[in-house]
């Protein structure tokens, strides 16, 4: 049976940073403008492990085709990518490989959890299964569902583009950060 699928048929273009405009010129701030190319440029590094991949699969195919939102480029090299999405059940013997991969990203870095599984566990409640992958990397966005849908898949990514463009660049080199990445055992 085939899914319904609604298109947006408004196309919404990349609107310009807040800024001072001129004849021949625009002034504004460094800040907004890299968080504006960050934004739409993120490199996504899949590590799915079951049935949610298979929904990224779809997501990445033509029909939903999350390349529209600037992810043109899957990277399956951590030292390529910015953005670390887990899909599926992560065991507890696979977590310290995991967050070896989130250690080899290079600064800054964002992580989406996909799937009940990778969020929580899902319905894998025993010894050999990891109770959602923050507890050992941090999660920036979190998407639900048994497996969530290409949809929400990209609703995710576009929320994880709304931070990222709205970050500031002082914030991976705060106390606050720091701390936060001393909880999980990362300098």
């Amino acid at each position: 049976m085939s899914r319904p699928v609604r298109f947006n048929n408004k196309v919404k273009m990349v609107e310009a940073p807040a800024s001072f405009m001129g004849d021949g010129f625009m002034a504004t701030s460094l800040e907004k403008v890299v968080g504006l190319a960050r934004k739409n440029s993120i490199w996504p590094l899949p590590f799915a492990t079951s049935c949610c991949g298979i929904e990224f699969m779809a997501t990445a195919a033509s029909h939903y085709d999350i390349a529209r939102f600037g992810a043109e480029r899957m990277s399956f090299s951590p030292r390529q990518c910015d953005l670390l999405m887990v899909m599926g059940t992560i065991s507890k013997k696979m977590g310290p490989v995991l967050k070896q991969v989130y250690l080899q990203m290079a600064e800054p870095r964002w992580v989406l959890s996909v799937g009940a599984c990778a969020c929580s566990g899902g319905i894998f409640d025993s010894y050999s299964v990891l109770q959602g992958i923050d507890q050992i990397i941090p999660v920036d966005v979190y998407v639900p569902g048994c497996p969530p849908r290409p949809e929400a898949i990209l609703d995710g990514f576009m929320k994880i583009q709304e931070l990222v463009g709205n970050e500031s660049l002082r914030r991976r080199t705060g106390d606050k950060y720091r701390d936060m990445l001393a909880e999980y055992g990362i300098q």
